[in-house]
């Protein structure tokens, strides 16, 4: 006769040694379980790229168009950002006949510069339509943003008013990298008139630079995440690399110079992985200074 422990001992040895069947069933649920939660964060997550690719495009369209022609102007511009939504921005309208332009960046990268991108566009077309002059305009937005009582992101801008009649432009420089005016005979002058970066300084003042696009002049303006773009070795791009860039296509269509530049940056870059936003915008007068 069986002791009780040889019993208990079977009885355990059985329970070790379930059958595959049986656990399988047990483990069924829980499987199941798991996969629904996999399948609903996957909706989530094609739901999220699925509107932020949204937000990009809508930000892109707000930016103005891509290509303009004008008489004897072309302006061509685009904008990459590093994470899905772009801290730096290009603006493009027309106020009384005239084609305001600005590039700007906005400090952060994703969403949070993202979201500070429509305001920001919208101040600086709102005052523009309302003031009508660069270092106005700028003044205004500064103000209003220090007022607002957030945290607001610092922003550097590159704001010009162009008149097509004549060439001549006004424009103002708030802290961001000085637009480069390429001339015909090869000269370069660099746009640096214009004062702080906005939403650092209550009452910084604003002043406004001016200079004439002749027949032949290229007019390039960008953001720092092409100066600043860095090789392997850790190299940054500068000026010079901007320069050689738009030389190497001289008296080309606006955007010729643009994708000059960006493969230029993409070619020094390597395998480097970028780490800021891009933004690039390239204005020429055809004709020539010699028979205009």
């Amino acid at each position: 006769m069986a002791s009780v422990a040889q019993i208990s001992s079977g009885h355990q040895n059985r329970k070790r040694t379930a059958s595959p069947a049986t656990t399988q069933l047990a483990r069924r649920p829980r499987y199941r379980a798991l996969e629904d939660e996999l399948a609903n964060l996957k909706r989530e997550h094609d739901d999220l790229r699925r509107a932020i690719y949204e937000a990009a495009q809508v930000q892109r369209r707000l930016c103005g168009p891509r290509h303009l022609r004008a008489g004897p102007y072309e302006f061509a511009s685009e904008i990459f950002p590093v994470r899905h939504l772009s801290g730096d921005f290009i603006s493009l309208s027309e106020i009384e006949g005239d084609v305001v332009f600005a590039v700007g960046d906005i400090a952060g990268k994703g969403l949070m510069a993202g979201m500070w991108f429509t305001h920001v566009v919208g101040m600086i077309r709102r005052q523009m339509s309302v003031l009508g002059d660069p270092a106005a305009a700028l003044s205004a937005v500064n103000r209003d943003l220090l007022m607002n009582g957030l945290e607001v992101p610092l922003t550097t801008l590159f704001l010009a008013r162009l008149n097509l009649e004549t060439g001549d432009f006004t424009y103002c420089n708030a802290g961001h990298p000085p637009a480069l005016l390429f001339r015909e005979n090869n000269e370069v002058e660099e746009l640096r008139a214009g004062g702080a970066v906005l939403g650092a300084i209550s009452r910084a003042l604003f002043v406004n630079g001016s200079a004439k696009l002749c027949p032949g002049d290229t007019l390039l303006a960008y953001s720092d995440g092409i100066p600043e773009c860095t090789n392997e070795l850790g190299t940054e791009f500068g000026t010079n690399g901007v320069l050689n860039a738009v030389r190497a296509f001289p008296g080309s269509k606006p955007s010729d110079i643009l994708f000059s530049v960006l493969t230029a940056i993409e070619n020094f870059a390597g395998s480097q992985r970028r780490d800021d936003d891009v933004a690039l915008a390239v204005l020429h007068r055809f004709g020539s200074c010699k028979t205009d």
